[in-house]
């Protein structure tokens, strides 16, 4: 068959050659490639058996260059899996990662090998090399042979010249050591440089080998920073030609047609001063229609139009998930074309939008909604702190010239939707958010924690209030539905919970099925005291985290029984779904969810929640190290914290200055050697006791930019006591073990 030339020297994309491998009949091989896509250079060759390395590596391909997944309901002996979900007692349950056989995949429970370690077995989401066998009642099993580490192919970090040789030095802190490294042909990289290099097998001892395969630009440049967070975590930068290409052929919507005019409506975007997109408007007012108080609009860009089923624009926001965040720059999951124009709403500009029409009421509850496919024009572009200061009676060019009340009537509806989200005993952690500001240069000017106003909770509570009408629309109108879903924290982690509060006297009712309102009314009743900081960490620590999925849980933490994602469809791809699945649904024209679209909801679930969990270690990574690269030149200065983690490590102290957390290691703790009391979130050592919660002063000893990491000295903190001989009835002590002897597990 013949290949789709790719416009790139002829070396194609891991799609396009993945679609090739797929096409072809029988077997295919590295020489079959090269022939079709004109590869005939040495040069051309060795990239193609990189990329090929790379796909094995990913799980993609088989381990023979182009061996295609067997069809028919036959399998492999050996083959790539991903795991979907875990059954009652935690057995992960895989599929093939390249079907293409009639019929849903096979799922194969997975059986970890023994010898892999002390926690072989994968969870959600990851992917392993299994070696397949029949169980009992004609079930597939697998045992677990390599689970595929994707960060493992490959190392960020900062080339070093030495006295004892070149050096890569890793920005990822898991890595605690250096690597040797070794150019390969072609490449030029000066000290300081970031590089990319690949890890290579050690056949002696001292530092592990890697080829460095790419310069990334250089450490001082501005920059650098996000740089690395984006490589170390695999978020794709590069947009796809052909995506692209659809972007440019777009074209606005200037007339409603089949659409609802809603142009008349002077709706507001409310967001952050420095935020990059505009997916949201709202609207509001007084009525009196189906037993309501409050009629509220919130649209929504209408994404959908331009993102179709199966385009280039679809594969391409599928592959990336979502939109990643840093202080310098934005990784949009759309091309710019769209997420900065087309799909961002624009004061004094028609936007096609999908919107949806809320009856509330005094109580806050919805008494009716509506789904309408609709033309607006927003009427203008707020800040949060411009809302909250026309509230409070400063009003700015902006706000002065919107019709009379509407933000008065924004907080109206905000009001009562408050009021619902309390009696539903919604989780409110308070954790302040980290805010980065850049100087002219691309470094740090300041860091500051991010003020929060009731303009912020406005937005929230009218999203929730739409994705909420969402979720119960296509649950009405059994459509399939992309769930966002939050379980409730894991029994182990409440007991253990449990236990930390009664050491401070405080307690959580006993129950095997606890509501969010058990945990909103402990968190009220420590706010403002002496353990509110440590208790809202412990509370937040000991919930599970949101995912998406086709199977409908509820989400736990805001206390509803269906809850989706409809509200950003410019940074989400799960959002594009819910769209897809109104438009199908509500029959409201071109763009819906194909037939037999939610087939594949479950697998689609488990991706999206990679990324989106990818995303946010990008961007935490990021923030660390920007933090960090500010307080380089501050090591020796003294600052206030508090402990927010312990173990026989050491204690974690997150600043109060710029809500960073470092390390004090136990080596610089006095009072060694220590023993960790679980039950009471504790360290004790002779004559001293530091707790979850305690204040402590610190030095700051030292701040690693390329690691992104903060290193401490305790200057003053802990408890002065007589030591307990005996660890307390209920906890668990384990004492740190000397150094240089081995502790049984």
């Amino acid at each position: 068959m013949a290949a789709r030339r790719p416009d790139r020297g002829g070396l194609p994309s891991p799609d396009e050659l993945l679609a090739f491998i797929s096409d072809s009949p029988g077997r295919v091989g590295r020489r079959d490639i090269a022939r079709a896509f004109g590869i005939g250079d040495s040069h051309g060759r060795d990239e193609l058996n990189r990329l090929l390395r790379e796909l094995k590596a990913e799980g993609r391909i088989g381990r023979a260059a182009g061996r295609k997944p067997a069809s028919g309901g036959e399998l492999p002996s050996e083959l790539f899996v991903e795991v979907v979900e875990l059954d009652d007692e935690g057995v992960a349950i895989a599929e093939p990662l390249m079907w293409q056989a009639e019929g849903p995949p096979p799922k194969i429970l997975l059986r970890p090998q023994t010898g892999l370690g002390p926690h072989p077995a994968p969870g959600i989401g990851q992917r392993a090399v299994v070696q397949l066998r029949h169980g009992t009642e004609g079930r597939r099993e697998g045992r677990v042979r390599r689970l595929i580490d994707p960060e493992a192919r490959q190392v960020v970090g900062v080339f070093r010249r030495t006295p004892a040789g070149d050096r890569i030095r890793p920005a990822d802190r898991r890595r605690a050591h250096d690597y040797r490294a070794e150019l390969s042909p072609g490449v030029e990289v000066a000290d300081g440089d970031l590089v990319l290099a690949e890890p290579r097998s050690a056949r002696r001892f001292g530092p592990v080998p890697a080829r460095v395969v790419r310069r990334l630009g250089a450490w001082a440049d501005a920059g650098a920073i996000s740089l690395v967070a984006l490589a170390t975590h695999g978020i794709p930068t590069h947009m796809p030609e052909g995506a692209s290409a659809e972007a440019a052929r777009a074209r606005p919507v200037t007339e409603p047609g089949a659409r609802e005019d809603l142009r008349a409506i002077p709706f507001v975007t409310i967001d952050g001063a420095d935020a990059r997109d505009h997916d949201d408007a709202v609207f509001a007012e007084r009525t009196g229609e189906h037993d309501a108080a409050w009629r509220a609009i919130v649209a929504i860009a209408d994404v959908a139009h331009y993102v179709r089923p199966g385009s280039e624009l679809d594969r391409a926001a599928y592959r990336r998930g979502n939109s990643v965040y840093f202080p310098d720059r934005v990784v949009p999951m759309l091309p710019e074309r769209l997420s900065d124009d087309l799909c961002s709403l624009r004061p004094g500009e028609d936007r096609p939008c999908l919107a949806v029409r809320l009856w509330i009421g005094d109580d806050g509850a919805p008494r009716r909604w509506r789904f309408v496919r609709g033309l607006m024009r927003s009427a203008a572009r707020l800040t949060y702190d411009e809302v909250e200061a026309h509230r409070n009676g400063r009003s700015s060019d902006a706000t002065a010239g919107l019709p009379d009340g509407l933000i008065d009537n924004l907080y109206g509806v905000y009001q009562v939707l408050r009021g619902d989200r309390d009696r539903r005993g919604a989780l409110d952690i308070d954790r302040p958010e980290r805010q980065v500001t850049l100087g002219g240069d691309g470094r740090v000017s300041d860091i500051s924690s991010r003020t929060r106003h009731d303009s912020h909770r406005l937005v929230e509570e009218m999203m929730i209030a739409a994705n909420v009408a969402a979720a119960r629309q296509l649950r009405d109108k059994r459509t399939p539905i992309m769930y966002r879903v939050h379980d409730g924290p894991p029994p182990e982690r409440v007991e253990a919970l449990r236990e930390y509060l009664e050491s401070l006297g405080l307690s959580l009712r006993k129950s095997a099925q606890l509501k969010p309102s058990d945990f909103a009314g402990l968190l009220a009743r420590v706010a403002g005291g002496e353990h509110g900081d440590a208790v809202n960490e412990a509370v937040l620590r000991s919930q599970s985290q949101a995912e998406y999925g086709p199977d409908n849980i509820g989400h736990f933490g805001l206390g509803l029984t269906s809850y989706c994602h409809f509200t950003s469809p410019i940074r989400r791809y799960a959002d594009i779904l819910v769209h897809r699945a109104l438009i199908r649904a509500l029959r409201l024209g071109d763009g819906g969810l194909p037939e037999g679209g939610g087939r594949a909801f479950d697998k689609t679930g488990v991706h999206l929640t990679a990324t989106e969990r990818r995303a946010m270690k990008a961007e935490r990574d990021a923030m660390d190290r920007y933090v960090a690269d500010s307080m380089a030149d501050r090591v020796g200065a003294t600052m206030a914290g508090r402990i927010v983690g312990v173990g026989r490590f050491g204690l974690f102290v997150r600043l109060d200055e710029v809500q960073a957390d470092g390390l004090i290691p136990a080596r610089r703790l006095p009072g060694g050697p220590f023993r960790v009391i679980d039950g009471r979130r504790e360290l004790e050592g002779d004559g001293v006791v530091f707790r979850l919660g305690g204040r402590v002063t610190v030095e700051l000893a030292e701040a690693d930019p390329v690691a992104g990491a903060l290193g401490f000295s305790l200057v003053e903190g802990g408890i002065e006591r007589e030591t307990r001989r005996t660890v307390p009835p209920g906890a668990r002590g384990r004492k740190t073990p000397s150094k240089g002897r081995t502790r049984r597990r």
